[in-house]
Parts: C-alpha cells; sequence; structure tokens
C-alpha cells in the first residue's frame, strides 16, 4: 500500500480516491475551478467529508457546476435548493454560491479565464512546501490571505482565507502533499 497523507481516512473510500486522484492535482479548467469554489464554500465550518459525500447532488442541482447556468439562478431555485436535503441546506452558502458564479463568470471576462487570474497570484507555478508532517500544514497563508481579500473585493462571500487556503492546495496552486507521500512528487 502506497504512503499518503496521514489526514486521509483509509476506510473511506471516497476521501482515498480523492486525495489520490484530485487533491493537489494543478487545475487549469474553469469548470474545474468552479466546481472547487462552489464546494469548499459549501464546506465552511463542517467536514471535508460532508460536502464530498454530497458532491453529486451539489453536481446534480447546481448544473453540473456551470457558473453560466448557477449565474442565472433565481430565488425560486434557492427556495428549491434549500429544500433537497442532498445538500448542504443554509441559506447563506447556496446564496453565495448564486452570487459567486457571477463574480466568477466577471472574473473570467476581465482575465480571459478564472485560472488566468488565480494562478497569476503564483506566477503560474505551484508552490511546494514540502511539508514532512500534517501537524505542519497551515489554515492560511499571506497567499490565500491576498487571494481572498481580493476576491471579497470583487464580490465573493464565504470564501475566507481558510477556504481559499483549502481550494489552493486541493486544485494544485500549493503543494501540501506530505513529503512521504506518493502524490507528492507526481504534482509538484
Amino acid at each position: 500500500m502506497p504512503s499518503r497523507c496521514a489526514w486521509v481516512p483509509l476506510n473511506d473510500p471516497f476521501y482515498v480516491a480523492y486525495h489520490d486522484t484530485e487533491w493537489g492535482v494543478p487545475v487549469h479548467d474553469d469548470a474545474v475551478m468552479f466546481e472547487f469554489l462552489l464546494l469548499e464554500s459549501a464546506q465552511a465550518g463542517l467536514s471535508w467529508k460532508t460536502v464530498l459525500h454530497k458532491r453529486a447532488n451539489y453536481r446534480r442541482l447546481f448544473a453540473n457546476f456551470d457558473p453560466a447556468a448557477v449565474a442565472l439562478f433565481t430565488d425560486a431555485d434557492l427556495e428549491r435548493l434549500l429544500l433537497d436535503p442532498g445538500i448542504i441546506r443554509n441559506r447563506a452558502k447556496i446564496k453565495a454560491a448564486i452570487g459567486n458564479a457571477r463574480t466568477f463568470l466577471a472574473i473570467q471576462a476581465e482575465f480571459g479565464s478564472f485560472c488566468n487570474y488565480l494562478w497569476a497570484f503564483v506566477d503560474n507555478q505551484t508552490i511546494d512546501h514540502r511539508v514532512d508532517v500534517v501537524a505542519n500544514l497551515p489554515a492560511r497563508s499571506e497567499l490565500s490571505d491576498a487571494v481572498a481579500k481580493d476576491l471579497k473585493a470583487r464580490g465573493f462571500s464565504f470564501l475566507g482565507s481558510t477556504v481559499i487556503y483549502a481550494h489552493l492546495q486541493a486544485t494544485g496552486l500549493i503543494n501540501d502533499h506530505t513529503t512521504d507521500c506518493f502524490r507528492h512528487d507526481a504534482v509538484s
């Protein structure tokens, strides 16, 4: 069995698959980037496991994570989503997802793509922290502070520095796979 980051619950196949195939892989696709932003925002204050196990429902209810479609959601859509037990039924988070989709589209229009905007914060290079143990992983950084501040100024909500740090890890802008993890070198 390969060595994995110690935070991965080996008895949860969703988590193992997520770690082994997605977490930390550099994302250069706006649709995938939007999916992670929406899910990270939904996760705020909860466990990632909760969101991960509801991901298929989010995909179904949020137009396959199409930001242009989500940006068109109405108050009636908000009320419909609040009734579905397949997602986290938090009015503020769902409302933020819709508003964030609109802001996401504005950033795409300004920068050519959301990925162009976000990767510019790291000069288009993954930051490799070379973390040896999970206890040394930060929850936020100066980078996540700066990104969160800029996103908030542009109109994003439910995306503070801690959520953005998790997003940067998940989408490969920061490689925080521990150095003993078999995925560390693969995503560097």
